[in-house]
């Protein structure tokens, strides 16, 4: 790792404790880096902090929760936003920039944070890393915050992406196609797992349960698949030798969708990382669905879910649903890490299900594989060291 570690300002829509995928990669990535010499910028506040990232300071252009566009006014709050909020945002980071004066400046793109982001630092002398996690105009984001918005927030990630001294993004399909959009090259940096987990996986050993959980961690995004999945299980669980159930961790609740089933379905709830890890470990499956009509490429083809790192971690075989093209199914296809299947017919999915889940210990089964895409793909500890030493890059340029 470096041996000097720079004043780095990191610069995003989520707080340093922020739930999600997201925030997730940012505070792993910087584990052990001295909260003195690390500061942040952010478009909401912490809610708590029960992550344990500390900061030097936090500075939050705050965007009201109300004038945020999820469901109602979308257009109204969205243009609120782009003519009101942006502007002023743009001039309290530009003062916070002079304030902190950060050797480093990282940038993750996302959504409202944008704008302001890239007003400023191109135009700064500050020297800057970027890392794309999601592009700007994925599917979800449309309805939102409009077609042409949508469109201009992810050129203005682009620009901000090709303007950077350093830059990675989550995927290797994602970077090739920043790379023939931009000419820019970069790394691959996302969620990762720890030689802890590494000790883990190498030390486990397959055992018996009494059921057979199924875990789903985070948000459900293609829940058409998630739909399909769940009735695809219902049909064949009293053919399983054990009960099976879906166990749901993460800040919403599914309990109103009606294919929900609270006789085999549970909610754990939002739980901290060593918490979630364990629980996840206490599993026999973690459940990973993409769209499978590849209507939305622009997340399906190039976005990473984080809780396929999750269930790695914890020595989970992995059931991957989704589109051929999806990164996903891609990445589950290059290693037999469990169940990967392409089918929208849910009788071959339950047939896939069946033979899947009736195996006596997938764990053991799956152990060798999970640990060579583990160690492959996702070590943290070595995109760890890619980033820092860009970090160092970056400040080389500022000084």
């Amino acid at each position: 790792m470096a041996e000097n570690i720079p004043r780095l300002l990191v610069a995003t829509e989520a707080p340093p404790n922020g739930a999600g995928g997201g925030p997730a990669i940012i505070r792993q990535m910087l584990k052990d880096w001295p909260a003195e010499n690390l500061f942040w910028w952010s478009c909401f506040p912490d809610r708590d902090r029960h992550f344990g990232r500390q900061v030097a300071a936090h500075h939050v252009a705050r965007i009201p929760p109300k004038f945020y566009p999820n469901r109602r006014w979308c257009a109204q709050k969205s243009w609120l936003l782009e003519k009101i909020w942006a502007p002023w945002a743009a001039r309290h980071f530009q003062k916070k920039l002079a304030v902190v004066k950060p050797e480093v400046v990282w940038v993750i793109p996302h959504c409202w944070a944008i704008p302001p982001l890239a007003q400023v630092l191109p135009q700064s002398k500050t020297g800057f890393h970027v890392s794309i996690h999601d592009y700007a105009d994925v599917g979800a984001n449309t309805p939102k915050f409009g077609k042409r918005r949508s469109r201009n927030l992810a050129d203005m990630a682009e620009k901000l992406y090709a303007g950077a001294i350093t830059r990675d993004a989550i995927s290797q399909p994602m970077l090739d196609d920043l790379r023939a959009r931009t000419g820019c090259d970069g790394s691959v940096a996302r969620a990762g797992l720890e030689p802890e987990d590494f000790d883990y996986l190498s030390a486990k050993t397959g055992a018996r349960m009494d059921s057979i959980r199924i875990a789903y961690a985070g948000t459900i995004l293609a829940e058409k698949e998630f739909a399909l999945f769940a009735q695809a299980l219902a049909q064949i669980r009293r053919q399983l030798p054990l009960p099976a159930t879906i166990e749901f961790f993460g800040d919403h609740s599914y309990r109103s969708r009606g294919w929900f089933d609270s006789s085999w379905m549970n909610e754990r709830g939002h739980l901290p990382a060593r918490e979630l890890s364990q629980a996840l470990k206490e599993c026999a499956w973690g459940f990973l669905p993409m769209e499978l009509a590849d209507d939305n490429p622009r997340y399906n083809r190039f976005s990473l879910p984080t809780k396929f790192v999750s269930y790695l971690a914890a020595g989970l075989p992995v059931i991957t649903l989704g589109h051929p093209e999806s990164s996903a199914v891609k990445m589950a296809s290059q290693y037999e890490v469990g169940l990967c299947s392409t089918t929208g017919d849910a009788g071959k999915l339950s047939a896939q299900l069946l033979a899947a889940l009736s195996q006596p210990d997938p764990k053991s089964k799956y152990r060798v594989e999970i640990q060579r895409c583990a160690l492959a793909e996702f070590d943290a500890r070595r995109m760890r060291a890619v980033l820092w030493g860009n970090f160092q890059k970056c400040a080389a340029t500022t000084r």
